[in-house]
């Protein structure tokens, strides 16, 4: 055929020859195969690197194994607890009068650690009823934050929101078999349900009372010491009957094995209980383990070289002639346009697909050879990850191809797809600028994300510690659009050339 010609063959005809040119050009497959090597051996490479430690009672050693939720999520469960048992169905009323706290800032003088009074957002101080002290098991928990008023969260995972206060409130749980219910009260006598929460399973005795707990403060990409105090006062109980006890649930030692590292504790004045206590209960985000995206670290490197191929292959055939301008003498002239698009997006589908394949079991088996703490992953989302990392490569090539098609430049093309879709991603991963993937074509990397973005655990904003602004399928969708955005114009923009060359009758 005369490249000159438009091509009237239909359209499996297109798929094969385009097909056909794609898999005969040696410097697309190579390149396509360095994509795959770059980003499997930086993520090896990056895994089988990664070494974990822990300073526990026994000393420096490996970290323990996360401590896992009743849903099997990664979590921490570490707060001062003064409770009661409670047999059967029954209640507690207080008033939070009074929370206060103490967290370390950056040392404004080198070496000298800066404490500082206040307290940081997710800071929480409350009533809890949960089946026993034993860390990980069901609970229920109302509470006053440090900055998001009162809540209700149950089972680490689950949080409600109640009013926006941050004075001194009324708070109140009850138990009726295995619902647990959470109000509160601006006077300690109109009252609001926040809401209600099923543990199932829950045993005929529980333990029920106050707490107080606060994650870190967030600073240098890392967590530093933050304490929450509260002060409770008009205690009520309906059902138990006995004296307060008192655990420190979840403290660490220190190396020697004797000494609490940031203890908690409770003072009583009077009728009122003082009660300070430090560490969440809630997921475990960045402290239950590495993370199976972490593998995927080396992608946004190996996503260059697939958009170089992408916009490649629409620009070479474009400089010698062989995508035909002329005048629309076939009913569909873009036809060969998308026949490239649907090449371009199977074949890099199936290297992202085979780069993911490999390097998310590969980097995982790594992690755990080498006793690191790994977040718990279920095979749905594993698959989720590999499956969704191949479809963000083809929407990002489709993108490239279709950006090709409009400025029909390959290194304008090249460079503006790279400031779409990777240069985003980078900046975001520097915690520069996250919302970026919100609204660029780089929002598709959610899809790798396998923990997700909890609203209630603050973390830094970067996807080196998880934190996407979309959830995965969602960000994915953003990235299709854009694709779909791109070559849509560009067929549009064809077809409006081409028309204009009809010969008049």
């Amino acid at each position: 055929m005369n490249p000159s010609t438009p091509n009237r063959s239909g359209f499996p005809e297109l798929l094969r020859a385009e097909w056909t040119r794609f898999r005969t050009g040696r410097g697309w497959v190579l390149t396509m195969a360095a994509s795959v090597l770059v980003t499997v051996s930086l993520g090896l490479l990056i895994t089988g690197g990664a070494r974990s430690t822990c300073v526990t009672g026994k000393g420096e050693g490996p970290c323990p194994a996360p401590l896992l939720g009743p849903d099997g999520t990664a979590v921490q469960d570490k707060y001062y607890f003064v409770h009661q048992p409670l047999k059967g169905n029954g209640s507690i009323t207080a008033r939070v009068s009074d929370m206060t706290g103490q967290m370390r800032l950056p040392d404004a003088v080198p070496g000298v650690r800066n404490i500082k009074e206040g307290m940081v957002p997710w800071a929480k101080a409350g009533l809890l009823v949960r089946q026993s002290l034993k860390q990980g098991t069901p609970y229920a928990a109302v509470m006053l934050t440090g900055d998001h008023g009162v809540r209700m969260q149950y089972n680490f995972t689950h949080d409600v929101a109640g009013g926006p206060h941050n004075g001194p409130q009324w708070l109140r749980l009850t138990r009726s078999g295995d619902t647990i219910a959470g109000y509160e009260s601006d006077d300690g006598k109109t009252w609001t349900a926040i809401s209600t929460a099923k543990l199932t399973g829950l045993p005929e005795t529980v333990e029920i009372g106050l707490f107080a707990t606060s994650p870190g403060a967030l600073w240098d990409m890392a967590e530093a010491f933050a304490q929450a105090t509260a002060t409770f006062d008009q205690i009520t109980l309906q059902g138990p009957n006995g004296s307060w006890r008192r655990d420190d649930v979840g403290v660490v030692m220190e190396s020697d094995g004797k000494t609490p590292h940031h203890p908690g504790g409770v003072v009583e004045s009077g009728d009122k209980l003082i009660v300070t206590g430090g560490g969440d209960i809630g997921p475990a985000t960045v402290e239950g383990g590495l993370r199976a995206d972490f593998t995927l670290i080396g992608g946004a490197v190996g996503l260059i070289l697939m958009l170089v191929v992408a916009v490649t292959f629409f620009t070479a055939d474009y400089r010698r002639g062989l995508i035909w301008t002329g005048p629309p003498v076939e009913p569909h002239p873009a036809r060969p346009l998308v026949a490239k698009a649907v090449v371009v997006g199977a074949v890099a589908f199936a290297a992202g697909l085979v780069t993911s394949g490999v390097v998310v079991p590969g980097g995982l088996a790594l992690l755990r050879a080498h006793q690191n703490p790994v977040q718990p992953l279920t095979l749905g989302t594993e698959l989720r990850v590999i499956v969704g990392y191949a479809a963000l490569t083809a929407a990002a090539a489709v993108l490239a191809l279709g950006l090709a098609a409009l400025i029909k430049r390959a290194i304008v093309a090249i460079g503006l797809a790279i400031a779409l879709v990777v240069v985003p991603y980078l900046l975001a991963t520097a915690g520069l600028a996250p919302w970026l993937l919100m609204i660029t074509p780089a929002a598709g990397f959610a899809i790798t994300q396998s923990v997700p973005t909890f609203a209630h655990v603050d973390v830094d904003p970067s996807p080196l510690w998880g934190y996407y602004p979309l959830p995965p399928w969602a960000g994915l969708t953003v990235t299709c659009g854009y694709a779909a955005l791109a070559l849509g114009a560009a067929i549009a923009v064809h077809r409006r050339k081409v028309s204009r060359q009809v010969p008049l009758a």
